[in-house]
């Protein structure tokens, strides 16, 4: 055979060859449907703004409570955030499953939420956050929880000096705050200077520009208990 017809007949054959292993591996193949996004979590138990009683008590400083929730659609696991509001240290908890026993400090306050999380995507959700006192030696009145920061936000830089407002918000599970102190500085991470107190969930304060400012909130109940927040920050430019 005439070696050019020898060169096609190979080519064809080669050609052949690619059509039917598919061509280039590196080709996509049929369209896979995307990975859907996890939905948020409903708590259930331990109840907002509620003392926790059930759980098992393990010794005089801790007890093992069962946290709940409804299960989320498109969710494979659940990271539970529990906050102790006394010393702001967290930790986390995952569970498959709708529920987790997590043991933690009697007669103290927490913040926690649940973390919906789903195999394939780097998508979350986040449920409300809810707080609660883990239930202790019996108490006839329990401290307010520590307020949080409202305006500034945590972290803010305001654009201009002058007057402004800062604003809070906490809750009492007796409903008996009475009073606020406020304590603002400069450049001090641990504010000492009594600004004001008040009733209400607001302050007027005078700010200067060029400045980074720390303030913290003691709330204050009926019966003489109190909470101290953590400190917040913000900045004026």
């Amino acid at each position: 055979m005439n070696p050019f017809y020898k060169f096609l007949s190979l080519g064809f054959a080669l050609s052949l060859l690619f059509s039917c292993s598919g061509g280039d591996s590196s080709e996509e193949g049929p369209d896979q449907q995307p990975v859907p996004d996890p939905a948020a979590a409903t708590l259930v138990f331990p109840e907002n703004n509620t003392e926790c009683n059930e759980g098992e008590i393990l010794s005089s400083d801790q007890s093992r409570v069962i946290f709940r929730w409804n299960a989320s659609q498109n969710t494979d696991s659940y990271e539970v955030r529990l906050t102790n509001l006394n010393t702001n240290t967290e930790s986390r908890t995952i569970s498959t499953s709708n529920e987790a026993a997590i043991i933690i400090q009697r007669g103290t306050p927490y913040e926690w939420s649940v973390t919906s999380r789903a195999n394939g995507t780097n998508q979350t959700a986040i449920s409300p956050v809810w707080r609660f006192y883990n239930a202790g030696e019996a108490v006839s009145n329990y401290a307010p929880f520590p307020a949080t920061a409202v305006f500034p936000q945590r972290g803010s830089t305001l654009a201009n000096a002058g007057t402004i407002a800062l604003s809070w918000e906490t809750s009492d599970i007796d409903n008996d705050l009475v009073s606020y102190d406020i304590y603002l500085e400069v450049s001090n991470t641990n504010p000492q200077n009594l600004v004001g107190t008040t009733t209400e969930n607001t302050l007027e304060i005078n700010i200067s520009t060029s400045s980074i400012y720390y303030w913290q909130v003691v709330s204050k109940d009926a019966a003489g208990n109190s909470s101290v927040s953590e400190v917040f920050q913000f900045a004026v430019e």
